[in-house]
């Protein structure tokens, strides 16, 4: 399995009891095992109980662990533009959050577990790399190690110009918990 840039993906394979078996269909089916998907073990964007569970809780509390968010009004538009990115005709930025199902962003179980920030640091990604060299100073890395800028949005307008009223307050009621524990504020 190859991942960005040609690197072979490592370590993301495991054979525990607690990883969740593919369905008897789609092995029937011969069905491409997904990387990101959990049948595989460990996975993009897997949450903090899952790592926790498989990795035990002795290990688990060595362990330095850190996460960033996003202000959720801004992470929801750069969504919808990965969304869309290959329609041809764009459904507008309201009829993409009728459905929360499609639309719905849910980070809040990558940190948490029962609700409680289950990280050592949580940055935000509006201070992305003031918030990383915490992190390497904090894990004692040299800083010469630099995040590389994937996924980077071409799309220059502000977020706030998507929201209406109404859009704006659906945001708040959908990541009232990323919210108040960031303090952001739509501005």
């Amino acid at each position: 399995m190859v991942h960005r840039s040609g690197v072979k993906c490592q370590n993301y394979e495991l054979k525990h009891p607690l990883v969740p078996k593919r369905s008897w269909f789609k092995r029937l089916l011969r069905r491409p095992i997904r990387y990101y998907h959990p049948s595989v073990g460990y996975y993009e964007h897997m949450p903090a109980w899952r790592v926790r569970a498989y990795l035990g809780d002795e290990i688990w509390n060595q362990y330095y662990k850190f996460s960033f968010e996003r202000n959720p009004w801004d992470r929801q538009v750069s969504f919808y533009h990965y969304r869309c990115r290959d329609r041809g005709k764009q459904m507008s930025f309201e009829q993409f959050l009728e459905k929360r199902r499609r639309s719905f962003v849910d980070n809040w179980g990558i940190y948490t577990i029962n609700n409680q920030c289950s990280v050592d640091f949580l940055g935000r990604f509006e201070y992305l790399v003031n918030d990383f060299n915490l992190v390497k100073k904090e894990l004692g890395l040299p800083n010469s190690i630099n995040i590389p800028t994937v996924n980077k949005s071409s799309k220059a307008a502000n977020y706030k110009e998507y929201y209406t009223d109404v859009t704006r307050q659906l945001i708040a009621e959908w990541y009232s918990s990323e919210i108040e524990m960031c303090g952001y504020k739509f501005e």
